[in-house]
């Protein structure tokens, strides 16, 4: 069985060490336990990078630790992933406020991954997304883009397939 390719946004990496969302932090560090035992292919990218170095010092080093323990591809945003990440605003899915998110979303789009994995339900994890991301994967010519919290990752049963 091929394994899921999953973009990881800002958030999940951030909720590795997040106090004051105990039960997000849990179940983040349970889908990280999956990751290092190589259940999934993993991609972060350059937003990632910008967003976690905007940390203060002590979470940054702890969550730079994290990321030590997996394996994982980094990509660059291209002129397509802005291109497609411009469209979302464009069409009115979400504002230009929330560009590092479109872009988030474009970079999981053009590097080919099955999902993006997200706790922003502000942004990504919700249903107005989620038909937008259809809509314009189907238009520019991708594949559907999945997006999921960490919770429906740690749900599923290693033997099963999504």
């Amino acid at each position: 069985m091929k394994k899921l390719k999953l973009y990881l946004d800002t958030s999940v990496i951030s909720h590795l060490d997040q106090e004051d969302a105990p039960d997000k932090m849990a179940e983040t560090r349970l889908l990280w336990d999956r990751i290092k035992a190589g259940v999934y292919d993993v991609v972060i990218s350059d937003i990632d990078i910008r967003e976690l170095n905007d940390c203060d010092d002590k979470k940054r080093k702890t969550l730079y630790d994290y990321l030590e323990q997996i394996t994982y591809t980094t990509v660059e945003t291209g002129s397509k992933a802005i291109e497609i990440a411009g469209r979302f605003v464009d069409l009115g899915i979400l504002k230009q406020k929330s560009l590092s998110d479109c872009r988030h979303i474009a970079n999981a789009i053009v590097s080919g991954c099955d999902a993006i994995v997200s706790w922003n339900f502000k942004h990504i994890v919700n249903p107005k997304t989620q038909q937008g991301v259809k809509a314009v994967t189907a238009l520019e010519g991708y594949n559907d883009l999945l997006i999921y919290t960490p919770t429906f990752l740690i749900g599923e049963d290693d033997d099963d397939t999504l």
